[in-house]
């Protein structure tokens, strides 16, 4: 039994490219592990806070020294750091935006980056500890951000690369419907996306 959690973060609901593509991926994960359970996580839709000052101090103070109040302040990032640790495969549907992540994408990162439960630090530097995780990352973007001049402006791949990296989750693949608003790229962009997809 394979636990798939596809994250959604686009704002473009059904005619999203991103949650499109990630769909596919769900579809040949679920072909290759017919045994599965499946959850689906509209960031957009559950509107995750972003961190306030008192938050962030209450990630950092021992569970036994936290009030009913502060426990409840942190139920729904505890929540969300269960899911994860439960989760097989992730397929993360990550559209370009201003270059970068939706900023619903980086409040679910900033809620489950907790020191000591899904990092921690070594003598050599920091621990990842959410390990054993497929990652698929769809992305999807109106130019083309894979190679050429618009490469350097792609901030989604490699920082999530580099920030799931840091959790622990390494084994980590890319698929990108690029070229969205290109003329002469457009009409086929979706379909080679797809056809990208490779399931290992």
């Amino acid at each position: 039994m394979k636990n798939i959690l596809h994250l959604k973060s686009s704002l473009q609901g059904k005619d999203s490219y991103s949650i499109q593509l990630g769909n596919s991926i769900v579809e040949k994960v679920q072909e290759k592990y017919p045994e599965n359970r499946l959850e689906e996580l509209n960031l957009v839709d559950i509107e995750i806070p972003h961190l306030s000052p008192q938050l962030l101090r209450t990630f950092f103070t021992p569970g036994d020294k936290l009030s009913a109040e502060q426990k409840e302040s942190i139920r729904l990032s505890d929540e969300l750091v269960k899911q994860l640790l439960a989760t097989d495969i992730i397929v993360i549907g990550a559209p370009l935006i201003n270059f970068t992540i939706h900023s619903s994408l980086k409040a679910l990162i900033d809620h489950i980056t907790r020191a000591g439960i899904t990092f921690g630090y070594g003598e050599n530097g920091p621990i990842g500890k959410v390990t054993g995780k497929k990652v698929y990352v769809a992305m999807s973007s109106g130019g083309i951000y894979s190679e050429g001049p618009g490469k350097a402006n792609d901030f989604v791949a490699p920082y999530l690369t580099a920030f799931l990296g840091f959790l622990g989750m390494t084994d980590l693949s890319v698929f990108r419907a690029e070229g969205l608003k290109v003329p002469g790229v457009q009409e086929y962009a979706m379909e080679k996306a797809v056809e990208s997809i490779v399931i290992d």
